[in-house]
């Protein structure tokens, strides 16, 4: 399933694209709103797939939502006004929906949006892995990670990056939901829609952050600080 938000300043123009992702099977709505401000805290809180974005939104249009977003979900743009194609294939939409939306055109943008997700999947199953460490592909080469040398895993839109104890990081084409499922939950939590931690690794709490040296900082969002607390309370004194 593709996790969708909606997000649109007009009621029934809303109450339309949320009625449109729930027939549609592949598509599953995790949360809407009217306007660009709050989906900021959406998309933070929600892991999100795709986003079907207003472009004209008062105080923060649908463009300047999109490009103020550290790693944005994949986005469809939708709008009464055709003269915002070109700028939005600029912020990688994957397609754009001009209003009056019927739902043959929303389908054809759905079905656009399920190949590009089933494609990145397809790229992804180089991953191989068992209870100590597992194999990926950085650089044109397979590398073997041993899950006591990665220290945390960051989200970099179609990327992650893996941060290793005494080596460099490695990038390597994935999606973060990917990676996660070849992770063993005894050791890796996901603390953010952006960051993994190797439990083992976490010496430093405060403020809602895991630090791990002077310099780095991982935020504990809303989504996971519950179970992160659950995780921590088992230990303390």
């Amino acid at each position: 399933m593709i996790k969708c938000i909606a997000i649109e300043d007009e009621p029934l123009a809303l109450q339309q694209i949320i009625k449109y992702i729930e027939q549609t099977p592949f598509l599953e709505l995790v949360g809407s709103k009217d306007n660009a401000i709050e989906a900021i805290e959406l998309v933070e809180k929600e892991e999100v797939d795709l986003m079907f974005v207003d472009i004209n939104m008062p105080d923060l249009n649908g463009m300047e939502f999109v490009k103020s977003l550290k790693d944005p979900p994949k986005v469809i743009f939708t709008t009464a006004y055709d003269e915002y194609a070109i700028e939005g294939f600029k912020v990688d939409a994957l397609d754009y929906l001009l209003k009056p939306i019927g739902y043959s055109d929303f389908l054809k943008a759905a079905n656009k949006a399920k190949t590009w997700f089933d494609l990145e999947a397809s790229k992804t199953e180089h991953v191989k892995s068992n209870d100590e460490f597992l194999f990926i592909k950085s650089e044109y080469k397979v590398v073997r990670v041993e899950f006591n040398d990665i220290k945390y895993i960051e989200g970099m839109k179609e990327y992650v990056r893996i941060h290793l104890t005494n080596q460099k990081p490695l990038m390597t084409l994935m999606s973060m939901k990917k990676l996660e499922e070849h992770l063993p939950s005894s050791k890796f939590m996901r603390v953010h829609r952006s960051y993994i931690v190797n439990l083992e690794k976490v010496t430093t709490i405060e403020k809602s952050r895991i630090i791990f040296d002077e310099n780095i900082y991982i935020p504990i969002s809303d989504q996971y600080k519950e179970s992160f607390q659950q995780y921590l309370d088992k230990f303390f004194l």
